[in-house]
Parts: structure tokens; C-alpha cells; sequence
């Protein structure tokens, strides 16, 4: 059994639990930050502090100011006493192109997501930077979890 993997989508299945906190209709995204096995921060998208629990408008359209899932765990791991450098990302969705560049400013050397996003930008951008991005769809967290469900 490959141990990366089982942690990879242990710290995947968190994130998604996590994305629950979310009170965005459309899209509910979530974060964690891992260093040396351990969780150091966790975001979910949603509104900046004090801004009302509504992330779409009337027309569903998501509103401009609402923050992703990596922007939140990485302002959080940032007002804490820890450091992202050499840090893991496990996120619900690929990055976006602006999310990117704050895990490459932050220090984050790998990025671990589930579901695709609309473009590739984001994870492009972080592979030049060298930064490690490993997939791990919905269908190889099933396959996973069957194989292991036999042993």
C-alpha cells in the first residue's frame, strides 16, 4: 500500500468535510495546509470577516470579494506562528491563476486536488514554479478506498 497515497486522500477527504463550512450555493471549496503531517491551516471560500454569509448574487453569479479556500488557509497559516514553507496544499479543486501565486509566494512546494477547475492556468503556472501538483479524482479516492476496504 502506498503510503503517500493513503494520506494524500486521507488530508483530500478532510478537506472536502471541511468545504461543508461553506455557505456558497454554487461551488463550496475547502483547504487544508499540511507540514510534516500535520494540519497548520485550513480555509474554506467565503466572505471576508464582518461581510454577510452570501457568496452568490441575486443572479447567482459569484460575488467578486468572496475569498477561495487556498487564499483563506494561507492568509490564516500567515497570521499564525507557523510557516507554509515546505508545506503540502490538499484542496477540493484545482487552484485558480490567483490562488496559484500566493501558493508560490507562500512557500508551498506541493499541491494535492480533487476536481478540475474551468482552466488550467492556475495548476500551469504552479508547475513552471516547480511546484509538485498531483490529481487525485473522485474515481482513484473510490478505487482506493474499495482496495483497501478488502484487505
Amino acid at each position: 500500500m502506498d503510503k503517500q497515497l493513503k494520506f494524500d486522500v486521507s488530508y483530500l477527504e478532510m478537506a472536502g468535510i471541511w468545504a461543508k463550512n461553506s455557505y456558497c450555493r454554487r461551488r463550496q471549496v475547502g483547504a487544508l495546509i499540511v507540514k510534516e503531517r500535520m494540519i497548520i491551516s485550513d480555509g474554506y471560500n467565503g466572505t471576508p470577516c464582518g461581510f454577510e454569509n452570501v457568496c452568490e448574487d441575486e443572479n447567482g453569479c459569484t460575488k467578486p470579494y468572496v475569498l477561495h479556500a487556498e487564499a483563506n488557509a494561507i492568509t490564516k497559516v500567515a497570521k499564525s506562528n507557523n510557516s507554509s514553507e515546505g508545506a503540502t496544499l490538499y484542496v477540493t479543486a484545482a487552484p485558480c491563476l490567483e490562488c496559484s501565486k500566493l501558493i508560490i509566494q507562500s512557500g508551498i512546494v506541493r499541491v494535492v486536488y480533487r476536481d478540475s477547475y474551468r482552466s488550467t492556468d492556475g495548476t500551469d503556472l504552479l508547475e513552471r514554479a516547480g511546484v509538485e501538483v498531483v490529481r487525485i479524482d473522485e474515481d482513484k479516492i473510490n478505487e482506493y478506498r474499495n482496495r483497501n476496504e478488502q484487505i
